[in-house]
């Protein structure tokens, strides 16, 4: 009991993350679940069969906080959703020993890019116009197959790609991606369900984070407009490396002082990226609050004649 209590906080926790950054609910829920030793297929199987609740909650509370473009959830989900499935189906096929390190790898992948990618600007371009089909369905079909078979990855390969072009509000990626990932996370199940049966689904653990989730969901819909995404996405992105650097040294029989050293490194890295991301926050407040003009009420012109 206590043991899916703690799920429950951490699919809170996830969907809080989820909510604010557009992505890392699969990835926090299923490096805490290959951690505690289940399968990695039983591990993405139950994250994706939580996450049709959970995205279904969140894609409901974006839409009302007006965060979602729907243009950009139709060409975005069909794609991902073929692209889950076929991960869905070839993580099923894998055997334990072989999928575990594979899963770590993309998670670890990941977990740095979003070190990398929350270090630097978040900038945005309205003026490039706005995002075509031909890149919006390429990037869906490969986030999707990311995402099914890492246990997670929807978000953190779909979001940076959308921020990176500057074609939309930094909301309105987080909402429209979130939104997208219901039908991702029904097609992943899918495939699972077929690869596995229904004894792949961990059903108390998929409750557990379901239930933590939807507590969330609406509060992170809120907490997107609030909460620093450059520092929020670069805490979660280390804490994904280094756990996740954990069953990778495990895969290839790292021992000694080598692992200390390893994880001083990737220690070090994240320190550093964490110092960018507040460097950088901060100055693009300062930024903002010298740009913003200050509304200053102008004296109306006087309209008397002078008498001559």
């Amino acid at each position: 009991m206590r043991k899916l209590l703690v799920i429950a906080l951490v699919g809170l926790a996830a969907q809080l993350v989820d909510g604010a950054l557009g992505m890392a609910y699969g990835l926090t829920s299923s490096t805490l679940l290959l951690l505690a030793g289940v399968a990695p297929a039983a591990a993405s199987a139950s994250v994706h069969l939580a996450e049709i609740g959970t995205t279904l909650a969140a894609g409901t509370a974006h839409w009302r906080f007006g965060n979602v473009d729907w243009r950009v959830v139709r060409r975005i989900a069909l794609p991902g959703a073929l692209g889950a499935f076929a991960g869905a189906t070839f993580l099923s096929a894998l055997s334990t020993e072989s999928a575990a390190p594979w899963m770590a790898a993309i998670l670890f992948t990941l977990g740095a890019y979003l070190l990398i990618r929350f270090s630097r600007p978040l900038r945005r371009n309205p003026a490039a116009g706005r995002l075509r089909g031909r890149f919006l369905g390429p990037l869906g079909l490969v986030a999707g197959f990311v995402d099914a078979t890492g246990g997670g990855g929807w978000g953190p390969v779909a979001t940076p790609a959308l921020l990176v072009s500057g074609r939309m509000e930094p909301r309105k990626v987080i909402g429209s991606v979130d939104t997208s990932e219901f039908v991702v996370a029904s097609a992943a199940s899918l495939g699972f369900l077929i690869g596995l049966g229904t004894e792949g689904f961990l059903l108390p653990i998929v409750l557990a984070l379901l239930a933590g989730g939807l507590i969330a969901a609406p509060i992170a819909a809120w907490l997107v407009r609030i909460v620093p995404a450059q520092l929020l996405g670069a805490a979660i992105g280390g804490v994904i490396v280094l756990t996740n650097a954990r069953v990778l040294m495990r895969a290839v029989d790292l021992d000694g002082a080598l692992p200390v050293a390893v994880y001083l490194l990737l220690a070090a890295g994240w320190i550093a990226a964490l110092t960018l991301a507040v460097r950088v926050l901060l100055r693009t407040r300062r930024q903002r609050a010298f740009v913003e003009p200050v509304a200053v009420p102008s004296r109306p012109r006087s309209t008397e004649k002078v008498d001559a």
